[in-house]
């Protein structure tokens, strides 16, 4: 007998449940390949760099030396910054250490670049992730490429080596975690700033005084304490601890100011904005965002570097080359995505689903209250993202040409010439664990295989505000290797280092005739001497 039941359609399981997205489509993957893709891309830029002899001893050099010693378990005594120099004495920088057993598995200046490469572009994935969650994916494509093209992370990527790409993903993901009002894994995620430069104990302090007046107010108030306080520790005691002087090597780059204290207030406006490249690097900082991170409170977030190198008397500080920038960039993106969100939010546009791949409906239904407002109101708002994200995009595509990453479609990138394959061939004759005084682009070709200092001596009394114009300390290595033709190379101009040319061709004859170096061979400007037996 045949019942109701019989006659009713059979659904399968397979066309009841929708067929899962492929799995370059869903949510996790985008961030991560947005990194992988950045971290290719750097690596790329920075590897040939050195390659093409355009890194350099200072400051390449100077931290695998002292990566190389942590990974050997010695204290990092750096050559390059002066016979006996500990340095901890110059930054404070303890978690470089952690890139040691890396190095240890590959003992190479290449290691240390690859390695910033990819902590670069690991800072990607928070902020990629915050606004696929708030803005949608086509949004997280936009901060994603905003901020893996940005100037600021260029230059640091195409620069040398330094500890603060440790700290570019350390505070995106301490953004992203502000972002999402996760207060405690925002401390976690910014507490080890203290540990990768001694100014970033201020920006600590800046990310609990965001929790202070946004969360929970004794959880920031702390926060902010142990930032400054540890800021003060390491510049007053434990910098000066293990600095041969006694004393914060940098510290002078600071301005004395003018006087009275009354004085120096009322002048620091000006201070902050002249000369004026200063106007323009603060312009420039938040350009990649099309100036909305500065509606945002993480905007303050960037406070204490901008403040730090705006009032530094070395002009290096001051402008958009090296890598001053690169923490910054993390700020300017969570901004932009705090502004962004919040103007969606408050337009009535629910955020993203993350398990889309679609951007929010920008006519979401209309409520009963007033229909004509619902419906307007969130269409409005997604075209101004929209046209927001355009201008970023535009933004981040007009200055790629002005910046390091440029350097990928130049010829004179991909072009090996016979100066270099000169100094290939004449660094091979030095053998393993010799001690070599090096011109400052030569040394990094060395330092993963022989004890390194600059040629000619370099600092002087471990100085590096101190350039003597008299006869220098006699050289005491095994081996000088001196390249008269350096290379061009962003963004230090092409021309010798530390001492004009005339002193250093003096340094170089003097080996010779006063402290018993012999020519061992010379090619296309590149010259290799040995200390005589």
């Amino acid at each position: 007998m045949r019942t109701m039941t019989d006659e009713l359609p059979v659904v399968s399981q397979r066309e009841a449940t929708p067929a899962p997205a492929p799995w370059y489509r869903r949510p996790a993957v985008l961030p991560w390949a947005w990194a992988a893709a950045l971290c290719l891309l750097y690596a790329t830029v920075a590897v040939r760099r050195h390659q093409l002899l355009r890194t350099t001893g200072y400051d390449l050099g100077i931290f695998e030396q002292a990566v190389r010693a942590y990974a050997e378990l010695r204290a990092p005594v750096v050559p390059l910054r002066g016979p006996g120099f500990h340095l901890l004495g110059d930054h404070f920088h303890p978690l470089l250490a952690a890139l040691a057993p890396l190095y240890r598995l590959w003992p190479s200046p290449l290691c240390l670049l690859v390695a910033q490469s990819a902590l670069l572009a690991l800072a990607v994935v928070p902020l990629a992730r915050w606004a696929r969650r708030v803005l949608g994916a086509r949004a997280a494509h936009v901060v994603a490429a905003g901020y893996g093209l940005s100037w600021g992370i260029a230059s640091a990527a195409a620069f040398d080596f330094h500890e603060v790409a440790l700290a570019v993903p350390l505070l995106a993901f301490a953004l992203e975690a502000l972002g999402r009002r996760r207060w405690g894994a925002a401390v976690a995620w910014a507490a080890p700033l203290l540990l990768v430069k001694e100014d970033l104990g201020l920006t600590l302090a800046a990310v609990g005084i965001y929790i202070a007046v946004k969360g929970p107010k004794r959880l920031g108030i702390a926060t902010a304490a142990v930032g400054v306080l540890g800021s003060l520790v390491e510049i007053k005691l434990l910098l000066p601890a293990f600095n041969p002087g006694g004393a914060y090597a940098h510290g002078g780059h600071l301005s004395d100011g003018h006087g009275s204290l009354l004085s120096t207030l009322a002048h620091a406006p000006l201070d902050a904005l002249r000369p004026d490249i200063k106007a323009m690097t603060l312009v420039l900082v938040f350009a990649p965002s099309a100036l909305l991170a500065l509606r945002s409170p993480l905007s303050l977030i960037a406070v204490p570097t901008l403040a730090w190198r705006m009032f530094s008397e070395n002009s290096f500080h001051w402008g958009t080359a090296y890598h001053y920038s690169a923490i910054l960039m993390p700020v300017v993106f969570a901004g932009l995505i705090d502004v962004l969100g919040r103007e969606r939010q408050a337009a009535g546009t629910p955020s993203a689903n993350p398990e889309s791949s679609d951007p929010p409906s920008a006519n979401p239904p209309p409520t009963p209250a007033s229909s004509a407002h619902a419906v307007s109101a969130p269409a409005v708002s997604a075209r101004n993202v929209r046209g927001s994200l355009a201008v970023v995009l535009a933004v981040t595509v007009v200055m790629i040409p002005s910046f390091p990453l440029a350097q990928l479609v130049q010829r004179p990138t991909w072009r090996t010439t016979p100066h270099i394959e000169a100094a290939r061939a004449l660094l091979a004759r030095i053998p393993d664990g010799a001690t070599v005084a090096a011109s400052n682009r030569l040394a990094p070709q060395l330092t993963s295989r022989c004890k390194v200092v600059i040629f000619p001596t370099f600092p002087v009394d471990t100085r590096l505000d101190l350039r003597e114009t008299g006869p220098l300390p006699a050289p005491t290595a095994d081996w000088i290797v001196y390249d008269a033709v350096p290379p061009e190379a962003w963004p230090q101009q092409s021309g010798p280092w530390p001492y004009p040319q005339e002193q250093q061709e003096r340094e170089l004859r003097a080996a010779q005739e006063s402290h018993a170096y012999e020519v061992v061979a010379a090619r296309d400007g590149v010259t290799l001497l040995r200390r005589a037996r």
